[in-house]
């Protein structure tokens, strides 16, 4: 998928055509659209969780007791995916990626910056059509304004800080109401803040909310440190276990806020022409996850329900989805024509029970941080191996990323001191090296790096040859760059330009103490 084993040449550029005439069209016709047309088509509702880890959900193999009952809930009545990942691990880039249907490098948003204006949105095709278009939460990340044409528009200061489920659940509710009245179909997406930092319970959220701590909500269950299971690829450290209790605590304030839009949306009595989806644009906020390109990284705890057309408490294992064939995917249920120049490709067959092709394998991607820090990565999985490019690794450059803010990595400085596997996890978090390779039969928690191990020489070249291949035909930048990942040269210049291109760092504020 993603530029590989897509449709031929053939097909795409009938696609592309057919696109543009039916867009055209949809503007042209938008009021003389009949009633009847537009409550034909479905309603969607995307939910996102902000920062949550693949395996935290109950539904995903989350151990932790209770931990998302109406995500489970919400799994149960449709169809959860093994193999779904998101574009890019980070906030808005895998947003944007979400809503264009293409990546990073073909949108403009590779890190905190606005979509190109020349890019058409899922907003625009839905506004254009005769939907009204609402989001809740994360509105910023998701830019520029004009890209996307909301009806609704409630900011994370309106709902408690992204944290607030009741408030979820009034504005939610009134957006269906809403749209029942206008007769229009609906598209909502509604973002939690959670369980982005700062955790519940912790100093950093005491000391970020301080002015009006008092006013979140508390999660309807909180965790203590022997409750949860600390991952694979972190040590069990007693710092560890206490980051992970508090971010679980927020694991289930978002779960909270998924059952009330659930809710809000059944009340409505529209579900039943309802297409749902549900994911996390990245995962958690510790190190070798969120701002990387490892399996936790990327991979995203993703569902869909719609009933009457998806078999409920369905598992695929069998297809890897990403980020880019959402906005395929919605506008193929709605029976609209694919943007133009996507990327993605529409798994509504999936979502139908049936198989498809190209769905083998996955292409992600990182280019920079919130702070603007660049720290190129590119990277290509499937079912069993995992290969990274870190183009920035020379050994000097120190990765630094909001992960390593909290409790874990300060645990994990400390206990380098004594122990030399952490140690040499901690250096290799820093400074990575060019290659990375990973077998997920033998190490689901991708941490032996075997690029170096002769008895997967010819696994190694065979995923080095994908990528290459979807660089080559996605125009990545990095093409050059990787061709030439042994030349110490050509990878300096490579991140000369990616450093001038990423301008002035952003300066952090100091927290007051």
């Amino acid at each position: 998928m993603q530029g590989m084993n897509q449709p031929n040449t053939t097909r795409r550029d009938f696609l592309k055509i057919a696109g543009l005439s039916v867009g055209a069209l949809a503007i042209c016709q938008r009021p003389m659209l009949a009633r009847s047309a537009q409550e034909q088509r479905p309603n969607i509702l995307l939910i996102t969780a902000d920062d949550m880890n693949c395996d935290a959900p109950g539904c995903f193999g989350g151990r932790t007791p209770e931990i998302t009952p109406n995500i489970d809930s919400l799994a149960s009545d449709g169809m959860r995916f093994v193999h779904a990942h998101i574009t890019i691990a980070v906030c808005q880039p895998s947003r944007s990626a979400l809503l264009t249907g293409r990546y990073p490098h073909r949108n403009g948003a590779e890190g905190f910056e606005p979509i190109d204006t020349t890019v058409t949105t899922l907003v625009e095709r839905l506004d254009e059509v005769g939907y009204i278009n609402g989001i809740l939460g994360k509105v910023k990340h998701l830019a520029p304004p004009q890209k996307f044409k909301w009806d609704m528009v409630k900011t994370q200061q309106e709902l408690g800080l992204g944290r607030d489920p009741d408030l979820y659940y009034r504005y939610a509710k009134a957006f269906f109401q809403r749209a029942r009245r206008s007769g229009q179909p609906f598209f909502l997406m509604a973002n939690s803040h959670d369980p982005h930092r700062p955790f519940h319970g912790s100093k950093q959220e005491r000391q970020k909310f301080a002015k009006v701590l008092d006013d979140i909500p508390a999660p309807s269950r909180v965790y203590r440190d022997e409750e949860i299971e600390v991952p694979g690829f972190l040590p069990n450290l007693p710092d560890v276990r206490r980051e992970i209790a508090q971010y679980y605590g927020s694991v289930r304030r978002c779960d909270d806020t998924v059952g009330a839009v659930i809710r809000a949306l059944r009340e409505s009595g529209q579900a039943g022409n309802t297409l749902t989806m549900f994911l996390s644009d990245n995962g958690m906020a510790l190190p070798f996850s969120k701002t990387n390109c490892y399996l936790h990284s990327t991979r995203t705890p993703w569902i869909a329900t719609w009933p009457g057309k998806i078999e409920p408490g369905t598992v695929d294992k069998h297809h890897f989805i990403s980020g880019i064939d959402f906005v395929p995917t919605v506008l193929d249920a709605a029976g609209l024509a694919p943007l133009d120049s996507v990327d993605g490709f529409s798994f509504l067959p999936v979502l139908l029970g049936r198989k498809q092709s190209g769905r083998d394998m996955v292409f992600t991607q990182f280019h920079q941080t919130s702070a603007r820090n660049r720290y190129p990565m590119r990277c290509v999985q499937d079912r069993r191996f995992g290969y990274i490019f870190n183009a920035w690794s020379d050994g000097r450059r120190v990765f630094k990323n909001e992960s390593q803010s909290g409790l874990t990595f300060r645990a994990m400085q400390a206990a380098a001191a004594t122990d030399p596997k952490i140690a040499a996890r901690v250096r290799l978090f820093q400074y990575r090296v060019v290659e990375e390779f990973y077998d997920f039969d033998k190490d689901p928690d991708a941490v032996h790096n075997l690029v170096d191990d002769p008895a997967y020489g010819s696994e190694i070249d065979r995923m080095r040859g994908a990528l290459l291949g979807w660089m080559k035909r996605t125009n990545d930048p990095a093409f050059e760059a990787f061709r030439n990942r042994n030349s110490r040269r050509a990878l300096a210049k490579f991140m000369a330009e990616q450093d001038a291109k990423a301008g002035p760092k952003r300066r952090k504020r100091k927290v007051k103490k």
